[in-house]
């Protein structure tokens, strides 16, 4: 419950156990076995933010988180807390302004981060990367950038690695070795992130931090809760987002110093996922942003079952401490409650040690920083009760609270031009060009082949016209010859004749001649013989 700049988490003895609310961007711990109150004390801090206009960020891991949409019930139980407390004139059952979120987009408007604002690091977390896939997944990232492509979905990485695979040749000298071998394997990594919801988490529209920091007309912080009841079923997807979460308020706010109230409270539940098998160059970067999102105004608390699963350098952060009953029944446990116990500043009333291992339910040890900053003595104190209801509510109320919240914006899913888009448009340009560039030859072997076949047609019909023509040649020679024959046979019977006759005139010539010259003989004769 919140009151003038105070929140009253409960009762040590008759005294007031509170939170300073200047105070509450230090950060804190809430830690217990299971079953020892952590979700109640969760509750009750961020009943007391909404009240005091500062919203909040939790984590509903077993459902009943959500119940803070709709007023609690009275019991026996509740009123007997009610007037233990004090609270008989101002406590009432009452819901809190809340936004339900869910990345499986079940129980709450969706979340989305594009796989560009989540980077190659954490990717490479979420998907158990060796330390040269992770490298050439940071290559992947820097050619997209370099040829202005968008990273939005799975679809869009699992383009640009294929991409960045076909074209290794051309960039290697460039960016570094590419193996096809590391970006097969990425590849097959990207399955089982698909199957866990990957293909719902990644994508538009990506989810803008400044809705998380709003208040209701009352002025009550709004109060964002993150189904995650089939989220944290895979712890390293559920990790990853929130400490891409951090990140993305560590950006995006701005620097803001000492306020008088956090912007925003982020409750991690579940914390010791965000520490489990983390890379140290990435441990150092959680560790980096806890200590310095205090100057923008943010406050952290890790849930978790016991301070050792916080490392101690992020350890060392959190000023603000809740511990519920640990139980010790082996040496490791009993090093843990020990260990736990030496994180407070001591209480001369009790051990703090044997205070740890009694606590009841709903009983925690609590040292929070008062208004100088300084961490108070460790306090033995009964946490005070939810106003709103401790049960998953009913799914009237979730559902009204969905309609009135003014989220709707992120309830569909928006394909913008991306990688995926512009590179299949490519390929499909590049396919096409390649079908038309065959079909080209095609059409250039097919010409060659009928060029080939006319001039070997056109070859065929020279030769018969030539042997045509030869014929004739020979025809016309033949008749000529046969002409030239006839001719000369025909002279040479005219000759013949010529000469028969020449032959017969001279022989009739010959004959009268001899007839004359016999006659004239005779005529001499008789002359003579008349003398």
């Amino acid at each position: 419950m919140y009151e003038n700049g105070r929140i009253y988490m409960g009762l040590a003895g008759d005294k007031r156990v509170e939170m300073v609310l200047k105070m509450c961007n230090r950060h804190g711990l809430i830690s217990g076995a299971s079953g020892t109150g952590k979700t109640v004390t969760m509750k009750v801090m961020a009943e007391s933010f909404s009240d005091a206009g500062v919203p909040v960020f939790m984590c509903d891991v077993k459902g009943d988180v959500a119940g803070i949409c709709a007023p609690g019930q009275s019991t026996e139980d509740m009123e007997k807390r009610i007037d233990r407390f004090g609270l008989r004139e101002t406590f009432t059952y009452r819901e809190y302004p809340t936004t339900f979120w869910d990345i499986y987009q079940e129980g709450g408007h969706p979340i989305r981060v594009t796989v560009s604002e989540m980077g190659p690091e954490l990717l490479s977390r979420i998907l158990g990367l060796t330390d040269v896939q992770e490298g050439i997944l940071h290559i992947v990232f820097r050619i997209a950038d370099d040829k202005g492509l968008l990273l939005t979905d799975l679809k869009d990485l699992r383009v640009m690695l294929n991409y960045v695979s076909e074209h290794r040749s051309e960039y290697m000298m460039t960016y570094g070795n590419i193996t096809p071998q590391s970006v097969a394997a990425i590849l097959r990594a990207l399955l089982p992130l698909e199957q866990q919801g990957g293909d719902l988490f990644f994508g538009e529209p990506a989810l803008d931090i400044q809705d998380w920091i709003r208040t209701d007309a009352e002025g009550r912080g709004m109060i964002n809760v993150l189904d995650s009841v089939k989220l944290v079923q895979n712890p390293t997807l559920y990790a990853t987002f929130l400490l891409w979460l951090l990140s993305e308020l560590f950006e995006s706010l701005p620097e803001s110093g000492d306020l008088d109230k956090p912007r925003l409270v982020f409750f991690f539940d579940e914390a010791h996922t965000l520490f489990r098998d983390v890379p140290k160059v990435l441990l150092q970067k959680i560790e980096q942003t806890v200590k310095l999102i205090r100057s923008r105004g943010v406050g952290v608390y890790f849930v978790t079952q016991s301070p050792s699963d916080i490392p101690d350098t992020v350890l060392a952060q959190l000023s603000n401490r809740v511990q519920h009953a640990l139980r010790a029944y082996t040496p490791a446990e009993l090093k843990a409650v020990r260990t736990a116990a030496q994180t407070f500043r001591a209480n001369p009333e009790f051990k703090t040690e044997d205070a740890i291992l009694e606590l009841g339910v709903g009983e925690a040890l609590t040292s929070f920083l008062d208004e100088e900053g300084v961490p108070t003595i460790v306090e033995r104190t009964k946490i005070f009760c939810p106003q709103s209801s401790m049960a998953p509510p009913d799914p009237m109320f979730r559902s009204k609270a969905m309609l009135h919240d003014g989220m709707e914006k992120y309830d569909d899913y928006v394909d913008i031009e991306s990688a995926y888009e512009v590179l299949t448009a490519e390929a499909v340009k590049a396919e096409t060009a390649a079908e038309e560039e065959a079909d080209r030859k095609i059409r250039e072997k097919e010409e060659a082949v009928a060029e080939k076949q006319r001039l070997k047609e056109e070859e065929a019909a020279k030769k018969r016209l030539q042997k045509l023509e030869d014929e004739e040649r020979r025809r016309q020679q033949k008749l000529e010859d046969q002409a030239l024959r006839k001719k000369e046979r025909q002279q040479e019977k005219a000759e013949a004749d010529a000469r028969r006759r020449a032959d017969r005139i001279e022989a009739e010539l010959l004959a009268v001649g001899a007839s004359v010259l016999t006659r004239g003989l005779l005529g001499v004769l008789q002359n003579q013989s008349k003398k």
